[in-house]
């Protein structure tokens, strides 16, 4: 990994030129009172670094004669460590995190103007430290003002965003490995979740059975919250809660992905809790399957980045004139969103170290186009709200589709020659999730 890290740092190096870019590692978060959550370091210093510790900062200044890559850091504390663990410390940050130069982090105002002064623009991104963003706002102004009598300096500060996340949206063979690793845990967990739901079992009860294979896999544990909502809580697209019992004729809904290696999986799946399909449940699962199937079928090289969801709409738009849940010409429909009541989120989102990655979806009004290297989900559904109101002109909800909520959602990564579903081994066929 270390020699991965380094090319990465290399390819925006070049993009960057005169340039000199900077990063601020995520801050801590606190529980409550003193008690912090596990920390998770912001994705693009981990991406650039590998390094998973708090109050660090990253520059990269490829026009710098002696250092392109520096490393702020926590020094060691042998006291501070006993408490909250282990530091890598300044020296150990070059010998193992590459660096070719390694500063304590309250060094950070004294050093880093030697990496600013030559550069013709600085690259950062603005975020949530409003402490730290002024901080680099107040190094750039220093230095503008010092332009006229030296004639060199930044004159002007763009976001990483710009140079970076174009990278990220392309997973190496590495990253592939993980996402595949991150992907086959959660497979494992959501066919055990199949086997084990029964009536009479709460929602949370599923949960930590699949957060537990997560973990006992070698995992981070859950990608995001875990999702288990059985009933109308599935109508909840981000239903958290987890704590109501599951019922004979309900269905459960499991959104829950892994985190491996900072890389994250992303699986959706819906299926009886008491093992059959009621009739309306059947007939909107066929529907939201067919799309689901049919959407997959469009993730290829060259197709637009939107073709996935235009198909799904589709299809889910044509089931719900068959069932008499919509009514009226199919291209009128989709045109006007008449299926936004049923189905109001997107088909898709970007996949990796964060589990909504970066990367463009669109640009200007041109859709990103896929490309061989990426991975996104495909996750069509059907939500029949409670005391949802039909779009205008459309027919009243008759009340035995009320509370139904199905998702179906896999990990689909761009090849060659067409894709790959990363998380095709959850069951998912109605025979197969039938018991």
């Amino acid at each position: 990994m270390k020699s991965e890290y380094r090319q990465r740092r290399e390819q925006v190096m070049s993009k960057i030129g005169q340039g000199t870019a900077i990063f601020h590692s995520a801050p801590t978060a606190v529980m409550h009172n003193d008690v912090e959550y596990v920390y998770r370091q912001d994705s693009d210093f981990y991406y650039l670094t590998g390094f998973n510790e708090a109050q660090a900062v990253a520059v990269l200044a490829p026009h710098h004669e002696e250092h392109q890559f520096i490393l702020f850091v926590q020094p060691k504390d042998k006291e501070k460590e006993v408490w909250n663990g282990y530091r890598c410390g300044v020296d150990a940050a070059k010998e193992i995190y590459g660096a070719d130069a390694a500063y304590p982090i309250a060094e950070l105002d004294e050093k880093l103007p030697q990496y600013l002064e030559k550069a013709d623009r600085i690259y950062y991104h603005i975020g949530r430290d409003g402490n730290f963003n002024e901080k680099i706002i107040k190094h750039y102004q220093r230095l503008l003002r010092t332009y006229p009598k030296r004639g060199i300096g930044p004159t002007g500060i763009e976001d990483t965003s710009t140079v970076l996340h174009s990278l990220r949206l392309h997973k190496s063979k590495t990253e592939l490995d993980l996402m595949r690793q991150a992907a086959d845990i959660a497979v494992e967990a959501h066919n055990h979740a199949l086997n084990i739901t029964a009536p009479g079992r709460y929602e949370y009860e599923i949960q930590a059975e699949i957060e537990h294979i997560f973990r006992l896999r070698g995992g981070m544990g859950p990608a995001y919250p875990s999702i288990v909502a059985a009933g109308r809580n599935a109508c909840v697209l981000h239903y958290i809660e987890n704590n109501c019992q599951m019922q004979e004729n309900e269905l459960l809904l499991i959104d829950a992905g892994c985190a491996y290696g900072y890389y994250n999986s992303d699986i959706t799946r819906t299926f009886p809790v008491g093992g059959k399909f009621t009739g309306e449940q059947k007939a909107l699962y066929e529907i939201v399957l067919a799309a689901q199937k049919q959407a997959i079928e469009e993730v290829k090289p060259g197709n637009a980045f939107d073709a996935p969801h235009k198909k799904a709409v589709r299809i889910l738009t044509e089931g719900l004139v068959e069932l008499g849940l919509l009514k009226g010409e199919i291209d009128k429909l989709i045109e006007e969103e008449k299926y936004k009541p049923f189905y109001m989120h997107r088909t898709s989102h970007w996949l990796g170290l964060d589990v909504h990655d970066v990367g463009v979806y669109q640009h200007g009004e041109n859709p990103q186009i896929l490309q061989t290297g990426q991975v996104l989900t495909i996750e069509p559904g059907l939500y029949i709200v409670p005391d949802t109101e039909p779009a205008e002109d459309q027919p009243a909800i008759d009340p035995r589709w009320v509370g139904i909520g199905i998702r179906i959602e896999d990990d689909v990564l761009v090849t060659a020659t067409g894709n790959e579903v990363l998380t095709a081994g959850v069951a998912k066929e109605i025979k197969d999730v039938e018991r």
